[in-house]
């Protein structure tokens, strides 16, 4: 299923939609500021093995990410440091991805994980969808090789390739292909691992 929101006019029914099929364990495609992503509800065990499944990845080498709306979010199950806390507060919404200590409110999936990526994207779609579902979602951006660079930035497109293995796709307009700027904040001294479209602040 396709269904198209307006970044300008997010129609609260269609948001409600989304967050309905995210609640009754489905996973989506939903636009970011950088990349399509696959999506599930953060505490939703099958949906985060369908998209391991999907990218055809072994779960624990999975690279997964919370997508937070609010930074009051992401202290929930991660340690910030007021370094990291400052940095985070300056740089989001935007297209990082920050690496933080993990708490004990981590899903039992990834209590083993000692670290965690943690997004809020700049993108009224996604804020929105978290907003309405009340809690993050666990994502993972779309893989693409040099031949099908469409297939991650056309939501028709996307639909083609996974609709059948998502429940639900957020067309949200065109897509982007440089994925987030990755910040390690692990330790009082952050550094890039990954510079994407983010410039930090």
């Amino acid at each position: 299923m396709l269904l198209k929101i307006y970044e300008k006019n997010t129609n609260p029914a269609h948001i409600r939609t989304v967050a309905d099929t995210l609640r009754s364990g489905g996973v989506i495609i939903f636009p970011t500021d950088t990349v399509y992503a696959f999506g599930c509800d953060l505490f939703n065990k099958n949906g985060i093995e369908q998209i391991a499944k999907i990218k055809n990845k072994d779960l624990a080498k999975t690279n997964m990410s919370f997508v937070c709306s609010q930074i009051s979010q992401i202290s929930e199950y991660a340690k910030m440091s007021d370094v990291a806390y400052k940095l985070i507060k300056r740089n989001l919404p935007g297209a990082f991805t920050f690496i933080l200590n993990g708490n004990n409110n981590l899903p039992k999936l990834f209590k083993n994980r000692k670290t965690v990526g943690v997004r809020m994207p700049d993108n009224p779609i996604a804020l929105a969808i978290i907003n309405e579902l009340g809690n993050p979602l666990m994502t993972s951006s779309i893989f693409y090789n040099d031949q099908t660079t469409e297939y991650i930035t056309d939501p028709e497109l996307i639909e083609e390739k996974y609709g059948t293995l998502v429940d639900l796709i957020v067309d949200g307009g065109e897509g982007g292909l440089i994925p987030s700027t990755i910040v390690d904040c692990t330790t009082d001294e952050t550094f890039i691992i990954r510079q994407g479209a983010g410039e930090l602040v």
